[in-house]
């Protein structure tokens, strides 16, 4: 009898592998991993905000429209409750993380008239974390967009397709990388005194009337 059962559970096990069963299983935990990352990393960049602003509002108080800017950015993004299975709950989590940071690419180029900000200490140090943050931001979010792929793939591909439909395992939405790109690019500052116009060239005298 127990010959039977191991007998059993092994092809069981062979199926549950052919089938794409146990890929499906794998899958879906690394994107639910890589998911907790992003948020994660973003929560980080949340945390570090209000340093920032209280230690620029300490040098530049008259910069009130940036420095709300970036708060009220923030707490929009915190408040967003993201269901990362939901199409239209991660485009509205895509677009608020997107309006931050814009907001902190404002504040930065604001930064740049404030030489005595800058060489503050305190400021470096945030400005170094919030840059290291920026960047595991990146990674993190790469990793999902990899990892949403391959599990996609999976369950879009025959047999493993057939499996999935069984299970009830859906195709999940993704980052649009353009758009994440566009909204996080900061603005392009010029200090630079722009060129004059060239000046059009005077239009010849009228000939003379003829007698």
């Amino acid at each position: 009898m127990r010959v039977v059962r191991v007998a059993l559970l092994a092809v069981a096990s062979l199926f549950l592998s052919a089938c794409g069963y146990n890929t499906l299983q794998v899958q879906d935990e690394t994107v639910k991993s890589a998911w907790s990352e992003v948020v994660n990393q973003y929560q980080r960049r949340a945390d570090l905000i209000p340093n920032l602003v209280n230690t620029v509002k300490g040098f530049a108080a008259q910069e009130q429209a940036v420095l709300v800017g970036v708060t009220e950015a923030r707490a929009k993004a915190t408040q967003i409750q993201v269901n990362a299975n939901d199409p239209e709950s991660l485009k509205q989590f895509q677009a608020a993380q997107g309006e931050v940071s814009s907001a902190l690419s404002r504040l930065m180029v604001v930064v740049e008239k404030y030489p005595e900000l800058k060489s503050d200490q305190n400021f470096r140090d945030l400005q170094a974390q919030l840059e290291g943050t920026e960047n595991r931001i990146t990674v993190a979010r790469n990793r999902y967009i990899q990892a949403v792929q391959d599990f996609n793939v999976t369950v879009r591909r025959f047999p493993t397709n057939l499996t999935a439909m069984l299970f009830g395992y859906k195709v999940k939405p993704n980052f649009t990388v353009e758009n994440e790109a566009a909204i996080a690019r900061p603005p392009t500052v010029d200090f630079s005194t722009p060129a004059p116009a060239p000046q059009a060239a005077p239009e010849p005298a009228p000939a003379p009337a003829g007698n």
